[in-house]
């Protein structure tokens, strides 16, 4: 607990986190060497067996060889560096035989940035070794140079470390002031070294990210196929949403009004005043009917927006909500369809959030567009202590808005008030 208390320039030094970074850059050479072997002799001796069929077979080899190192690299970043890259895009075979799998290594372009990985790294490798022990070993020694200094000869006329000598004269670290001065300078060297191991091995997170992760097209799909899952369970659950309110809701008074205008009509000969009750009922139900079924409608899909846009849309919306709303859309023109939908039913749970849980007494809806993209603010002057939890209104609105590349950024401080903003884009 002691130690972090101490600031972080006095902690630096100490730190785990530094040791794993020197060690890191320890074992970067000789690491590098062999990879930096490895891959010259692979692109060379494969370049050269080109000609015959060996040459194939001899390079897919050493580029399965550099993909297992980078697995090594990869490991060594998130033991000593806590720094996870993804495992690169598989080289997947279209058949099962031998030589498919040896195309699949060569067409891969993970293989060769495993390759390009291995090459291009020993040069930094080296800067970085000699730079990290220089650093090291010269600050950790003049700062404990009062302490071993007694180890020095002193019988054969050593009595501290020569700086400077010649045959007229030396300058020798041995006085009080010296060694005080000694120790001054290997403190500053100390304190300075854990800096510049991290800007070290931030190169090295640079490198290990950028030929040993996946591609940015890899990555990228990827994040297409977890939107599309997004989207997908978004709308099922929509859906089942939809089914729910259609069953329990107009469904419901329908079976109802059935139900009241049979007995409307049994009794019309018999009891006609008691059928126009039972009528006068049935009208009200049909009335509700109507009114569930219109907010559905505005659930799925509200007319004004499709014919209005979303300034009148979301005044619809304001109206509706338990507290005062201003809202201000500034817009020259109508985003893309979807766009405009996720942003008034963004919008919408936001206003329907203030109203359930805010407790505020006015709340501010302003849109306006920058660039490409569509930006909404939300405000309330409520309580605060909004957050995008897991499960939670926020976390599944987040999920909608990165499906289509979206952003949404909470602000809500405990005792507020909350500023929710939301990033999308234009595609107009």
């Amino acid at each position: 607990m002691a130690l972090h208390r101490l600031p972080a320039a006095l902690r630096a030094p100490i730190e785990a986190r530094t040791w794993r970074e020197f060690g890191y850059l320890l074992l970067s050479l000789p690491l590098s060497v062999l990879a930096f072997g490895l891959s010259v002799t692979t692109l060379s001796l494969g370049a050269g067996l080109l000609i015959t069929f060996l040459g194939i077979p001899v390079l897919a080899g050493g580029l399965a060889v550099c993909r297992g190192f980078g697995m090594l690299e990869r490991a060594r970043a998130r033991s000593l560096l806590r720094f996870h890259v993804p495992d690169p895009e598989p080289a997947r075979a279209a058949g099962g035989g031998a030589m498919a799998r040896i195309g699949a290594v060569l067409k891969s372009g993970a293989s060769w940035r495993h390759l390009l990985y291995g090459i291009v790294h020993l040069p930094w490798a080296i800067f970085a070794f000699t730079v990290a022990v220089t650093f090291w070993t010269y600050g950790w020694a003049a700062l404990t140079y009062p302490l071993w200094r007694w180890a020095l000869p002193v019988h054969v006329g050593v009595n501290g470390i020569q700086l400077y000598g010649d045959a007229t004269h030396s300058v020798v670290l041995d006085s009080s002031a010296e060694l005080a001065l000694t120790s001054l300078v290997g403190l500053a060297l100390v304190l300075v070294t854990p800096w510049i191991l991290r800007g070290l091995t931030f190169v090295d997170r640079l490198m290990v990210s950028g030929l040993l992760g996946p591609s940015r097209l890899a990555s990228r799909v990827s994040e297409l196929e977890t939107d599309r899952g997004v989207v997908v369970d978004t709308a099922a659950a929509d859906l089942r949403r939809i089914e729910r309110d259609l069953h329990d809701g107009a469904q419901a008074r329908l079976v109802a009004l059935a139900m009241d205008l049979g007995a409307a009509k049994e009794k019309l000969a018999d009891d006609p005043r008691g059928a126009a009750q039972l009528v006068e009922e049935a009208h009200g139900e049909v009335k509700t009917a109507l009114q569930e079924l219109r907010d559905l409608a505005r659930g799925i899909h509200p007319a004004v927006l499709t014919d209005r846009g979303l300034d009148a849309a979301l005044s619809a919306v304001a109206a509706r909500c338990t507290v005062p709303v201003s809202v201000e859309v500034d817009l020259p023109s109508r985003p893309a369809a979807a766009i405009e939908g996720i942003a008034y039913f963004t919008v919408s749970e936001l206003l329907q959030n203030v109203s359930k849980h805010a407790r505020a007494r006015r709340a501010w809806v302003d849109v306006w567009r920058t660039g490409d993209k569509l930006l909404l603010q939300v405000r309330d002057d409520g309580r605060g202590g909004a957050e995008p939890g897991a499960g939670g209104g926020l976390r599944g609105l987040a999920e909608r808005l990165d499906a289509v590349d979206g952003i949404l950024a909470v602000d809500s401080p405990t005792g507020g008030p909350t500023t929710v903003t939301a990033e999308l884009p234009w595609r107009a």
